[in-house]
């Protein structure tokens, strides 16, 4: 697998982990408001409320993880950007980066 593949599919793990955490996030507040909604019944017993809460718990610990490890990746991934853009700022004229910025911004007027 080329170099430039292994970015690619390090930047789409990233993406997945954070399309992950945001699901969960989700379905953690949902579990939060059935909780709640399930306190609020008269009926409902006291053990039904602590279930509830214990699973919104365990999902609220594996949201921590997940955190955790975009956190690690992501800085990674940030380092890899930093590196590439000094190589090209040293590889590149500015002048004719920004006569082509220029230039696309007057097209579109």
């Amino acid at each position: 697998m080329g170099r430039r593949k292994v970015i690619e599919t390090y930047y789409s793990d990233i993406n997945n982990l954070s399309d992950i955490l945001t699901k969960l996030v989700s379905s953690y507040r949902l579990l939060i408001g059935g909780a709640d909604e399930l306190n609020k019944i008269a009926l409902s017993k006291k053990n039904d409320v602590k279930g509830a809460l214990k699973r919104a718990d365990k999902l609220g610990d594996i949201i921590d993880e997940l955190i955790k490890t975009l956190e690690q990746t992501s800085g990674d991934y940030q380092q890899y950007c930093e590196l590439k853009s000094e190589i090209i700022r040293g590889r590149m004229d500015m002048k004719f980066i920004l006569n082509e910025i220029d230039e696309e911004l007057l097209f579109k007027e």
